[in-house]
């Protein structure tokens, strides 16, 4: 707080915000309302794919494909399983043909074939058992999952002699997007309410608990709005719905939780509720704002990348980081007026508290002036200090050697497309995709196709053949099949169908040399295409992310060096999530518990996201922790002061803020598919370590080592800041003297004094102290 001479009035923005709050939440509930109307069966337009590069050669060769020879690539197969009798016995081959003529004569399919028509040694197991039809379903993504609906509970199941299960590129889409859809629901159902507990936990009162999950699921309709509107002009992958449900609760609770917490500080040093509204607008609602200018910029570096997957991502998580903060920043200040001292409310924590002993203090005050278990926070976050910055050169080794060591497993990350093994292994898809490859020779369906463009000779097209057999790595090829000036040839590699052998296969096919146009597509040449195109471009996001962050950074702070220090420690931050991806889910460690299918590889794609949205929400804690540390130092002018202040006012409300956001993360991790689990899960650690190692204990230790030296800015710097920079505090120059020292009297008697106190008395002191500054209940 500033002291009386500065005391704040409501400006033009709180005004505005609060000068018809009942109005202004009226409005609110209209919209909310047209969002859930206008955002309705968004999921139902969305797309399961969304892996490759459009511009690809591999994406050009398969539309062509798809267009000349639909036969060449079926998307739907039906694995024909037999008895001992065999696949070759005459009363199974009777009704194989009977299913395979049926199947050619279903609307919306063409190119059927099967092992009885076409004796392809591809289209047997090797044990002789089990068989193949294949077909291909015309039309785009959800056109082809309506005619499978349609379809395959006709083909699935017994028929006579032989057993039917339906597989195939098609099927494998289809069930991964209801198998989300399914689980993002569960998330959300296990999400709300352990949300809920823990916000009473924290905050106390049961109604500034609700304010925080009102702002998350505004958030989140309006994203979905949004989506349903984008839907109309773009593709969006499904897997973007999780990403909205967790950052719509995570950020809208951060905000929330920023901001309900300097208002009831305000409350209780004694302010009424405009001007306790006008201080938390202007100091905790800036931070707000350029906590989601930062998370906002992370995600929106994921639009340089091609692969509408990761778009996705950026459309929503732009779309639910600007809307949380707007709700924040709009709804909430409306509401908390309307409330005044009433946020403290339906104290829940008194039903644990009934008939126990009261603390010392406590009779007598109001619930908002309790504040025995702030004061126990408070202590236990200044001694945190006091500790760290005693030590501060073990410390900062200490625990950058830690999250350096725990990073080492992703130097051997290899990548992968994603494919059925994404999906439950009861999964019916998964289950025919599997068979297949461990009972099929060739690996049906993981071989290249090579696209001929151009009149050729059968003489040309016998000796392009040869050639491209005498490749290292080819087991076999197939074809040409030619139609008009149009050819394709079916390259099957020798080793796995996305290893590296097979993309180094990729890469000798499109250098031979032809006398005709060529294209290779398959799923080895779209993980090659895929890789390069995030290659080219990840310097690109990497330098958005960086250089906005470094400039955002400095207009909070005027110092130089902290934007550096930000990016570097945030960076730390990551490493054991990205170690945890590579230790858990590609080496398959901890695979049964998880319930997962270790695949050897991660998704080309997964890192890029996960490193923007977790860069995002650490930035996110990160400005929270700067702002307070920079408002202490404009009011005071000492740095340790400073940075020890800042950290008690902050470390618990960050603390329970990550506690809250991986909760629902770990709700999203609960999926069935392997993506989305690594996704929730390693978010959730990262924004763990973030917050309890990181801000804990790197950022004060290297703040300390920096000292003074942190706020330094070259002279032009500072007056760019000058003029152009916002701080949160809005307070120029240093407080006077004497309130400086009374402060640094508080902070000795509240545990923070250099001077290492043990015993009862130095406890009692801390208390003390504490009770002071702090009197505001638990989290608030």
């Amino acid at each position: 707080m500033s002291d009386v001479d500065h005391e704040p009035r409501p400006g033009g923005w709180t005004r505005f915000v609060t000068a018809r709050p009942r109005l202004s939440l009226l409005l609110a509930l209209v919209v909310t309302a047209l969002a859930v109307l206008a955002g309705g069966g968004v999921a139902d337009r969305m797309g399961s794919g969304g892996w490759e590069d459009p511009d690809a050669q591999s994406t050009y060769a398969t539309e062509a494909l798809d267009r000349e020879f639909p036969a060449a690539r079926p998307n739907l197969l039906l694995l024909v399983g037999t008895g001992p009798e065999g696949v070759d016995d005459p009363s199974v081959a009777a009704e194989a043909e009977r299913l395979t003529e049926r199947l050619a004569g279903e609307e919306g399919v063409t190119g059927v074939g099967s092992y009885w028509r076409t004796k392809s040694p591809a289209l047997r197991a090797e044990d002789g058992r089990e068989a193949l039809v294949a077909a291909r379903i015309e039309g785009d993504e959800k056109t082809a999952a309506g005619v499978l609906e349609r379809i395959a509970p006709e083909y699935r199941g017994k028929h006579g002699p032989v057993h039917v299960s339906v597989g195939g590129p098609v099927a494998v889409m289809h069930e991964m997007e209801t198998t989300i859809q399914e689980d993002l629901l569960r998330a959300e159902l296990i999400a709300l309410p352990v949300t809920l507990l823990l916000l009473v936990m924290v905050f106390g009162s049961a109604v500034a608990a609700l304010l925080p999950l009102g702002i998350g699921i505004v958030a989140i309709l309006g994203t979905n709005a949004v989506l349903r509107g984008l839907t109309e002009f773009t593709d969006v992958s499904v897997f973007a719905q999780n990403l909205t449900t967790a950052l719509g609760l995570g950020l809208a609770i951060d905000y929330a939780l920023f901001i309900v917490r300097r208002f009831r500080e305000e409350l209780a040093a004694g302010a009424q509720s405009r001007e306790a509204i006008a201080t938390t607008v202007r100091t905790a609602g800036r931070t707000v704002l350029f906590s989601a200018l930062t998370v906002a910029v992370s995600l929106a570096a994921m639009l340089v990348f091609p692969q509408y997957f990761l778009r996705s991502f950026a459309y929503a998580g732009i779309a639910v980081v600007l809307l949380a903060a707007a709700a924040a920043l709009l709804l909430l200040p409306a509401a908390l007026v309307l409330l005044g001292d009433r946020v403290n409310a339906l104290d829940l924590r008194k039903l644990f508290r009934r008939g126990g002993p009261q603390r010392a203090g406590d009779a007598g005050r109001p619930h908002s002036e309790t504040s025995s278990a702030a004061d126990a926070d408070g202590v236990g976050w200044a001694r945190l200090v006091r500790l760290v910055m005693r030590r501060a050169p073990v410390f900062a080794v200490a625990t950058t050697a830690g999250l350096v060591l725990l990073g080492l497993p992703f130097l051997g990350v290899r990548f992968g497309p994603a494919d059925d093994r994404q999906l439950p292994s009861g999964a019916e898809s998964h289950v025919v995709q599997q068979h297949i490859r461990e009972g099929f020779p060739g690996s049906p369906g993981g071989g290249l196709d090579v696209f001929a463009e151009g009149l050729a000779t059968p003489a040309e097209y016998a000796r392009y053949r040869e050639r491209v057999e005498a490749l290292p790595g080819v087991l076999r090829v197939d074809g040409p099949l030619v139609s008009g000036e149009h050819a394709v040839f079916t390259v099957l590699p020798e080793e796995e169908a996305v290893g590296e052998e097979s993309q180094r296969l990729v890469r000798d096919l499109r250098a031979e040399p032809a006398p005709f146009e060529t294209s290779v597509t398959g799923a080895a040449a779209m993980l090659v295409d895929s890789k390069d195109a995030i290659g080219e471009r990840l310097p690109w996001a990497a330098a958005i992310i960086a250089v906005v962050t470094l400039l955002l950074v400095f207009l909070l702070t005027g110092s130089v060096l902290i934007p550096l220090q930000a990016v570097v420690l945030n960076g730390l931050s990551l490493t054991a999530m990205f170690g945890a991806v590579v230790w858990i889910f590609q080496e398959g460690h901890l695979s049964g518990p998880l319930s997962f299918t270790a695949t050897g590889a991660i998704e080309t794609t997964l890192p890029v996201l996960m490193f923007c949205v977790a860069f995002g929400l650490s930035m996110d804690y990160g400005v929270f922790l700067l702002s307070r540390i920079k408002e202490e130092y404009d009011r005071t002018g000492d740095h340790e002061h400073a940075v020890a202040f800042g950290l008690r006012r902050t470390g618990g409300l960050i603390t329970a803020a990550a506690v809250i956001l991986a909760v629902v993360m770990v709700a999203i991790g609960t999926s069935r598919v392997s993506n989305t689990k690594m996704l929730g899960l390693g978010i959730a650690l990262a924004v763990l370590m973030d917050a309890m190692v990181v801000r804990s204990l790197l950022v004060p230790s290297v703040m300390k080592l920096t000292g003074r030296a942190t706020w330094w800015a070259p002279a032009p710097l500072r007056a760019l800041h000058a003029r152009f920079g916002l701080s949160e505090g809005g307070i120029s120059g240093p407080a006077p003297a004497d309130s400086v020292a009374q402060e640094r009297d508080t902070e000795e008697r509240g545990g923070l004094s250099t001077a290492d106190r043990g015993g009862a008395a130095d406890e009692a002191d801390d208390r003390n102290g504490e009770r002071d500054r702090d009197n505001v209940p638990v989290g608030g």
